[in-house]
């Protein structure tokens, strides 16, 4: 009977670590209540907006429950005591309803004013990826980036894995090359089931559903990496559906555009030759 206790301590301690290196994990701690936000324009603006309601909420929060605190402390029952009756308070009444309403006035026209700047691209830099001007971004609510320079990239969820293709039919998976400074436009869609893409520090989560193409944008302003995945439960291999996107100078992602784009052809020729190799018809005759 001796050891069990120990044995008992020991591993709640354990478990106790356990738990505590999963709280204190960097990754844990980065903006555990609040959305991500540092890599684009418009998931600056979100974690803004978010931010401002969260801290309204929490100054609503104290101050009901404040009340209420008091109200049960104040007012608490006392053996012999005879509670007041009380009809009414104008004033109070009032008061917490032309609060309430203010409130809602300004957290809607603050809404209403960052919905702009999360939803419409910016224009892109002026060092910023100079292709694929005059191109139609084919959404009916969000409009081209001022100057209609951008850089589209169409992404296609597939069971369990992120396809990019680029204005000059070159592609990529998985890991998705940008130059920055640059308004990057998405055209995000499924070929099979439903998916969900979704870079936390670049922006919102958007839905890649077979048949619709939703639209998003982002905005890099220095070389770097963002990490993310689907966010749409797809299968027994969505947990491996990673998503990235890199970040680099607008010289070196020209470079690696034309050099995947060469690589690619280069291979679908291979390809061809090989077919054309091993057909029935060409060994016949032989």
């Amino acid at each position: 009977m001796g050891p069990r206790p120990a044995i008992r301590r020991l591993l709640l301690a354990l478990v106790a670590l356990a738990g505590l290196s999963l709280v204190v994990a960097p990754g844990a701690l980065a903006d555990a209540l609040t959305p991500e936000s540092g890599g684009s324009p418009n998931a600056d603006e979100i974690d803004s907006l978010y931010k401002l309601t969260l801290y309204v909420a929490i100054v609503v929060f104290a101050a009901v429950e404040g009340a209420l605190i008091y109200s049960l402390i104040r007012f608490r029952y006392k053996k012999g005591r005879v509670a007041a009756q009380i009809r009414g308070n104008t004033n109070l009444e009032l008061g917490w309803t032309v609060g309430a309403a203010l409130i809602l006035v300004v957290l809607t026209v603050f809404t209403f004013l960052k919905l702009g700047p999360i939803k419409d691209p910016p224009r892109s830099g002026a060092n910023g990826y100079r292709a694929g001007t005059g191109a139609l971004y084919a959404s009916v609510d969000q409009p081209e980036p001022p100057g209609g320079v951008k850089l589209n990239v169409d992404v296609n969820g597939q069971q369990y894995l992120w396809r990019f293709t680029y204005p000059n039919n070159a592609f990529a998976y998985d890991t998705m090359v940008v130059p920055v400074n640059t308004t990057v436009t998405l055209d995000i869609r499924s070929q099979d089931v439903a998916h969900s893409w979704w870079i936390p520090k670049l922006g919102g989560k958007f839905d890649a559903i077979p048949g619709l193409t939703n639209k998003t944008w982002f905005k890099i302003a220095k070389a770097g990496t963002y990490e993310g995945q689907c966010a749409e439960l797809c299968g027994r291999g969505h947990a491996n559906m990673l998503a990235r996107v890199k970040a680099v100078p607008v010289a070196e992602f020209q470079q690696w555009l034309s050099d995947q784009k060469q690589a690619i052809d280069a291979a679908n020729q291979a390809a061809a030759g090989a077919r054309k190799t091993q057909s029935p018809l060409s060994q016949g005759n032989e």
